[in-house]
């Protein structure tokens, strides 16, 4: 197998073409079939190897991803339940007039709030009490068909690119 890299690979058949299809060489043509299906088999070979690292890289992003999903399900799961657990120690101590606990680890203490805001009717608000928001979403596929059905669209354009697809 090739210790060279796929650009080397490359490189080297693009050089091979430009030097093996040039007019003012006399080359049989068997030669040159013969040097270019060589280096695109070597090619081949390094892109396959390329194309199954790739796979590997995706494979493995997946189980991460598929892993940091599990792992957020249990700690939203533990922080439910400490949420409860913390309800259901300010309610027991709540019930029995008990405002404070102390322990060599830490302090208990039930405490009050600062007073909190609750809007009943929004209409109802003052316009001095209320802030306007506004956000924009630009809508890149109604851009597409514009632009596509042949409209100009200031500020934007289109641009086709490549993939690589691994079936």
């Amino acid at each position: 197998m090739s210790k060279m890299t796929l650009y080397d690979l490359s490189t080297n058949y693009c050089q091979a073409l430009d030097f093996l299809t040039d007019p003012e060489l006399d080359l049989p043509i068997e030669a040159v079939n013969d040097t270019l299906e060589s280096l695109s088999g070597e090619l081949e070979d390094k892109a396959v190897n390329v194309a199954k690292f790739l796979r590997n890289m995706e494979t493995m992003a997946e189980a991460i991803k598929n892993a940091e999903a599990a792992m957020a399900k249990r700690r939203k799961a533990l922080e439910n339940r400490a949420q409860w657990l913390k309800y259901y120690l300010k309610d027991s101590m709540e019930r029995t007039g008990i405002t404070e606990i102390e322990c060599p680890y830490f302090k208990l203490s039930v405490q009050n709030n600062p007073p909190a805001v609750h809007v009943l009717d929004e209409d109802a608000v003052p316009a001095e009490f209320k802030e306007q928001v506004v956000s924009w979403k630009i809508d890149k596929a109604a851009i597409r068909k514009a632009v596509q059905a042949g409209e100009n669209v200031a500020g934007v354009s289109l641009a086709n690119g490549t993939r690589l697809v691994i079936k």
